[in-house]
């Protein structure tokens, strides 16, 4: 099963390297890894997916959480949260298929970004799923180059992440 792990890290040079060392360490894979400076600019959030059973992830995390850059790592819940992806698609697209794609990118709700005599792009922000969707919706016409972000993953409601320096943890 993939898990989808947040983790609030200090926003410093090789904290990414020491995230992904670990995992390396521990021979675990990482399916999509996603950094980005939160609302504090002195705090990076990772959205890390991983494939494993609840075993493997309690053992991350308890791993992150021994890591001095991490401020703090909470699984998320998959109902709980909203996880997107970014991705961007480039299309052959002849006079003929022009129509079909772009009725296509309209009803998924892509915008088209880049137009040329034989291509268009088009950039897409959704889930896994839809995403998935659009690419075999769009691959009879002639996928020429897909780049896909890793995901990125809030929970939903009004709360943040409640940012807990390591120090104030009881327990």
């Amino acid at each position: 099963m993939k898990y989808t792990m947040s983790v609030l890290v200090e926003n410093q040079a090789g904290v990414l390297s020491k995230v992904s060392s670990l995992f390396a360490r521990r021979v675990f894979n990482i399916d999509s890894l996603a950094v980005g400076v939160t609302e504090d600019p002195t705090i990076s959030r990772m959205t890390i997916v991983v494939d494993g059973d609840e075993y493997v992830v309690e053992q991350l995390e308890k791993q992150l959480n021994k890591l001095i850059p991490v401020i703090k790592v909470k699984t998320l819940d998959p109902k709980e949260t909203i996880a997107r992806t970014l991705s961007l698609i480039k299309v052959s697209a002849s006079a003929g298929h022009r129509e079909d794609i772009m009725r296509i990118s309209e009803l998924m709700g892509a915008r088209i970004v880049d137009v040329t005599r034989t291509t268009l792009t088009l950039e897409f922000a959704d889930t896994a799923d839809r995403t998935e969707t659009l690419e075999a919706l769009l691959r009879p016409y002639g996928i020429k180059e897909i780049v896909r972000t890793g995901i990125i993953a809030l929970e939903k409601g009004a709360d943040p992440t409640r940012k807990v320096k390591k120090q104030e943890v009881v327990g």
